[in-house]
Formats: structure tokens, C-alpha cells, sequence
């Protein structure tokens, strides 16, 4: 009996939490809309932008895989489309040919700055209203 009580608990806490992340991709997706970016978008040139902070820096993709929530096939069309709107470029390693790099642009990272704020806005707005859920 125990035992029911406790999976039940740990399966409400899983459906909450993912009820909270769900609610926040949407909200991030519907705020970074009018700047023509979605979540996954952001989520990309926000690590670029911290993992490689100056400008010129380079970032494996490889380095992007596990920290974005994409598939390999997914992350790479995503940065395909980024570099098609002129917010990365990618180049291959000149070391291991089959390693490829992206670098923020100079107009990503302009976007970046600028979504920055509202990205940001958007999650503390949903991370505090969900927060209590997740208790």
C-alpha cells in the first residue's frame, strides 16, 4: 500500500513537472515570436553566446547536443535554419573533418541581447507561478 502511495506521489510530481515545462516552452515560444525565434532557437544562441562570449568564438556542435533537448537530425536543422536567417555560421574543423563548429554572428548575438531580457522575463514569470507545483 505504501508503495502505491509513494509511486503515485512521484508520478504526480513528473506530470507537474513537466505541466510547468510545457506551459514555459509556449510562453518563451509566444514571447520570442515577433523577434522570428522559438525556445529551442533561443536556447541555442544562448549557449553560443556563453559558451563562446567573444566574438569569433567557436562552439562544437557536438558541445550543443547534450545541452539542447533536440535530436542530433533536429539540432542540425535547426542551426540550419539560424544560419540561413544570418545568426551563426558554421564551419568544419580543419583537425577532424567531421567535426563542425558554430559561431554566433554578429547579428545573433544582437539578437540574443536583445531577447535576452524578455526570454528571461518570460521564465522567471512561469518558473514562479509553476514553483509552488513543483514543492
Amino acid at each position: 500500500m505504501a508503495a502505491n502511495t509513494v509511486d503515485a506521489r512521484l508520478e504526480e510530481r513528473w506530470r507537474d513537472i513537466l505541466s510547468v515545462h510545457a506551459r514555459t516552452m509556449c510562453e518563451i515560444d509566444r514571447v520570442l515570436h515577433p523577434h522570428g525565434l522559438g525556445a529551442s532557437d533561443f536556447e541555442v544562441l544562448d549557449i553560443l553566446a556563453s559558451e563562446a562570449p567573444r566574438e569569433g568564438d567557436q562552439c562544437r556542435v557536438q558541445n550543443l547536443v547534450g545541452r539542447v533537448h533536440l535530436s542530433q537530425s533536429a539540432l542540425s536543422r535547426l542551426i540550419g535554419r539560424l544560419e540561413k536567417d544570418g545568426l551563426v555560421e558554421r564551419s568544419v574543423c580543419v583537425e577532424d573533418r567531421r567535426g563542425v563548429f558554430v559561431t554566433l554572428t554578429g547579428k545573433g548575438r544582437d539578437l540574443h541581447a536583445q531577447v535576452l531580457p524578455i526570454q528571461r522575463d518570460a521564465l522567471a514569470r512561469m518558473l514562479d507561478d509553476g514553483s509552488a507545483a513543483l514543492d
